[in-house]
C-alpha cells in the first residue's frame, strides 16, 4: 500500500466505519488502524478473520460488530457499543452501499425501498445515532460516501444513482444544520474503484478501458487511492471545510 500521511489527532480517536470490513471499507479500516485509532466497524458478513489480520499486521485490534444497516435499532446499537468501547465516536464513516445494477422498467417498489435503505436511509440515521456523541465530545466529522455516478448521468443503477444525489443533499443539510458544534459533514465521491466485487460482477477489458479514456490520469482506481482523502476529511488538517464533496477518480468529472 502506498504510504499515506500521518494525522497525529486521529491516535486514539474514535472512528465508526459502516462495511469496514470489505471492499473500500477494509482499505479504510487498515488505514484508520495505522493511525492509531479506535476503531469500530459495521458488516453483514463475519469478519473475524479481518480482525485477526489486521490486530497482527497492524498492532490495533478493531472492534468488529455484526450488523444489517438496513435494520436502524441495530445500527444505533452498534454506534452504541463503539462509543462504549472507545469513547464518543468522533469520525463517522458511511461506507457501505450497494451498487446492483437494473434496469427502470426491472425496478419493484420492494427492490426501491431496499435500495434506498442501504444507500440512503441508513446514511441519515447513522448520522443521527453520532450527532449527541460528537456534541458532547466538542465536535466530530462525518464522511458519507457517494459516487460519481450520479454525476456523469450514468444509466444502469437509477435507484443508486438517486441516493447518491440524496447524499450529496443530505450532507450540505446536515453541515449546515450542526456546524454550529463544530461538527464537519463532506462527502465523498469515488470514481470506479478496482474492488474484488467490482472485478469480479462488472469489469470487463473494453469497459475498463473505456472507463480510462475518459479518466485525465490513466491508471485504474485502487482502494488504497480512496484512504487519503478520508484520512484528511476525518482529521484537523480540513477542520474548516464542510459542506463539500471530494471526488477522487482520476478526473473524469469536473466539480466547481
Amino acid at each position: 500500500m502506498t504510504k499515506t500521511a500521518t494525522y497525529p489527532d486521529l491516535k486514539d480517536a474514535s472512528v465508526f466505519i459502516t462495511g469496514g470490513g470489505s471492499g473500500i471499507g477494509a482499505v479504510l479500516t487498515r488505514g484508520f488502524l495505522e493511525q492509531g485509532a479506535k476503531v469500530a466497524f459495521v458488516q453483514r458478513s463475519d469478519s473475524s478473520e479481518f480482525v485477526a489480520q489486521m490486530a497482527t499486521e497492524t498492532g490495533n485490534r478493531p472492534l468488529f460488530i455484526p450488523c444489517d444497516i438496513t435494520d436502524i435499532a441495530a445500527l444505533r446499537s452498534a454506534l452504541g457499543q463503539a462509543a462504549k468501547a472507545h469513547g464518543p465516536v468522533t469520525v463517522l464513516v458511511n461506507n457501505a452501499a450497494n451498487d446492483k445494477r437494473h434496469t427502470t422498467e426491472d425496478v419493484t417498489e420492494e427492490f426501491w425501498d431496499s435500495s434506498m435503505a442501504i444507500n440512503l436511509k441508513s446514511y441519515f440515521f447513522a448520522c443521527q445515532a453520532a450527532v449527541a456523541g460528537m456534541k458532547k465530545a466538542g465536535g466530530g466529522s462525518i464522511i458519507n460516501f457517494s459516487s460519481i455516478s450520479y454525476m456523469m448521468g450514468n444509466a444502469g443503477y437509477p435507484a443508486y444513482t438517486t441516493a447518491n444525489s440524496g447524499i450529496n443533499g443530505l450532507t450540505r443539510s446536515l453541515a449546515r444544520e450542526f456546524g454550529a458544534d463544530r461538527i464537519r459533514v463532506n462527502a465523498l465521491a469515488p470514481g470506479w474503484v478496482m474492488t474484488r466485487k467490482q472485478k469480479d460482477l462488472w469489469v470487463t477489458p473494453e469497459g475498463l478501458a473505456a472507463h480510462l479514456e475518459r479518466q485525465c490520469l490513466k491508471d485504474a482506481l485502487d482502494p488504497a487511492d480512496i484512504v487519503g482523502g478520508v484520512l484528511f476529511l476525518a482529521s484537523n488538517a480540513s477542520r474548516m471545510m464542510t459542506g463539500q464533496a471530494l471526488v477522487i477518480d482520476g478526473g473524469v468529472v469536473v466539480t466547481g
